[in-house]
């Protein structure tokens, strides 16, 4: 799958039209997740990409949030949550025997059978395939309301202080200051 394609430093700095040192330092910062392969970093094309089109809808929003949650949750216990998830996906495949859903039901059965990791990956991912997974969750029911609840009121704190979106020309000044 192209979105879990491995990057150099470079190859990002290419992509974000910037310095190789700016990508190390964003990475420094923690703003850009990374892996050590041997001695060199590698980035995942969809965070590197997902710094480029960083403007997510408040649903999308919103629905990151709640998974990135679900994520935590997943990890304590996958087994439980993957079984939980391919319950869901039987129960919606009865109730919708036909149809536009049944393709992202798919979808969500292909990213279960690849394991825990590509799960994670469509819970806690910016890259557009993620972001269109998460909106077809299998996942809904595994927070209480009251977790659910405590994410958003936790999304609405985080943003008083960001009311306006960013403009891309502005975006991309900031990225190029890092």
């Amino acid at each position: 799958m192209r979105s879990s394609e491995l990057l150099s430093i470079g190859e990002a700095a290419i992509l974000l039209r910037s310095s190789r040192q700016q990508v190390v330092d964003l990475c420094a910062r923690g703003l850009l997740p990374y892996v050590t392969v041997g001695t060199h970093r590698r980035l995942r094309r969809a965070d590197v990409e997902a710094l480029i089109r960083p403007a997510l809808t408040r649903e999308q929003l919103e629905q990151l949030w709640l998974h990135r949650a679900i994520a935590g949750k997943f990890v304590s216990n996958p087994a439980a949550l993957l079984a939980a998830a391919s319950i869901t996906l039987r129960r919606l495949r009865r109730l919708h025997p036909e149809g536009h859903s049944w393709e992202w039901l798919d979808r969500w059965q292909a990213v279960i059978d690849s394991g825990a990791e590509a799960v994670l990956d469509a819970m806690t991912s910016s890259a557009e395939y993620a972001i269109e997974l998460r909106g077809t969750s299998p996942f809904t029911g595994i927070l209480s309301e009251v977790e659910r609840r405590t994410v958003l009121e936790a999304l609405t704190e985080s943003r008083r202080d960001r009311a306006r979106q960013v403009p891309p020309e502005k975006l991309e000044r900031v990225l190029r200051a890092v």
